[in-house]
């Protein structure tokens, strides 16, 4: 029998062929990444520097071990030219490879926004070790760093390279940190905690242009000023990688479109982690990611068992005002309303039905979210 396929070496690749061993050692599977499949946890990038870790102490396992401990093929360094569906054929640059089921875990890359200046390319962007690898070169010499974006990665990245002793600037368009996840009510309260290490904001704003400085570079922002730093860091956001699923005729929107049982518009071929359009919306976080992966295994393995999310929390990684959230979707109906303030806030979502659907902990009640949860489980305070 041919072997089952994943494609990506990253959390949710190896979460699925994890979870496929504790149900069966025997089932060939193989793995195709398109650099070294070393394994690391991808989350600690943003908050490595302060911790006075390179690229190769976040290290976990090498993909030689891996395919050791679970038994499965690798092919690392292998990139994927096209999938010919009706055959059931990868053409890669390891050959021509058949498989019998397919999982996508391809990830997601970094967008990047289009600029001016002599040095619009500058920008950095860190998805992964490599991608880190290249920051700790670039920050050796450096003594500031201007970050585009204040979502959850440019936020982390802002605290980890503060508490490193960096001068970091924010740039962002929008009027407050981690606008898509929370109420500007609880992201103003990350300003003030994190410009007393080292962070200045600069909302509103966008970067037009990067050009070179004798010493660093200047970023020409949307308003007429101008900022300079040593390094420019991009933390935008994330694009679901579907090129490969598209150009094979499956159904993509954002992501890889899957339904509830993380199988695509064809049987054969399933997705999940960042590339994954699960029922309308793509999950990025951990915790999916590895429910997701678990569930995925079983179905691999003809049980058919619908993905059901429990509630999982995200967990964002600024000691200097620590965050805990049960987010909510974009235009979910009902409201946010406050329950408690102190040195950080504690703040509710109640759907139109006056019910407990989602939350958000900051500073000194980041520490409740397993209370929250509870509660979230009853929809009540």
């Amino acid at each position: 029998m041919n072997p089952i396929i994943v494609l990506g070496s990253g959390l949710a690749g190896y979460t699925v062929i994890r979870e496929l061993r504790k149900l069966d050692s025997e089932l060939p599977i193989t793995l195709v990444s398109r650099d070294s499949g070393d394994f690391y946890s991808k989350p600690t990038l943003s908050n490595a520097f302060a911790q006075k870790k390179d690229a190769a102490g976040l290290l976990q396992t090498a993909a030689a071990g891996m395919a050791q401990q679970l038994n499965f093929e690798l092919l690392a360094n292998t990139e994927v030219h096209s999938l010919q569906r009706s055959e059931k054929k990868l053409l890669t640059t390891n050959g021509v490879l058949e498989y019998h089921k397919l999982v996508l875990a391809l990830g997601a890359d970094p967008i990047r926004i289009p600029m001016q200046g002599n040095a619009a390319t500058s920008a950095l962007s860190v998805n992964d070790l490599s991608d880190y690898a290249q920051l700790r070169v670039a920050l050796a010499q450096a003594k500031s760093v201007a970050i585009m974006g204040a979502g959850l990665i440019g936020c982390e990245f802002a605290n980890d390279l503060a508490l490193a002793g960096y001068q970091v600037s924010i740039i962002d368009p929008g009027s407050y940190p981690l606008a898509s996840l929370m109420p500007e009510q609880a992201g103003r309260q990350l300003l003030e905690p994190l410009a007393k290490i080292g962070v200045t904001w600069h909302f509103g704003a966008a970067v037009q242009a990067i050009d070179t400085t004798p010493s660093g570079y200047a970023l020409s922002l949307t308003g007429g000023t101008t900022l300079k730093a040593d390094v420019v860091l991009s933390a935008v956001g994330l694009r679901p990688r579907i090129q490969l699923a598209r150009e094979a005729g499956l159904t993509v929107n954002r992501g890889i479109v899957v339904n509830n049982q993380l199988c695509s518009s064809d049987e054969s071929i399933f997705a999940l982690g960042d590339c994954a359009e699960i029922e309308g919306a793509v999950r990025p976080f951990v915790l999916p990611i590895m429910h997701a992966g678990k569930t995925l295994a079983r179905i691999l393995r003809g049980e058919p068992t619908p993905l059901n999310f429990p509630s999982m929390p995200v967990v964002v990684k600024t000691p200097a005002h620590p965050v805990a959230l049960l987010p909510v979707s974009q235009g979910a109906s009902g409201s946010w309303q406050v329950l408690e303030t102190g040195l950080g806030i504690k703040m509710g979502f109640f759907n139109e039905q006056q019910k407990l659907t989602g939350f958000v902990l900051t500073g000194q009640y980041s520490s409740e979210r397993n209370d929250m949860l509870k509660k979230i489980a009853t929809g009540t305070l």
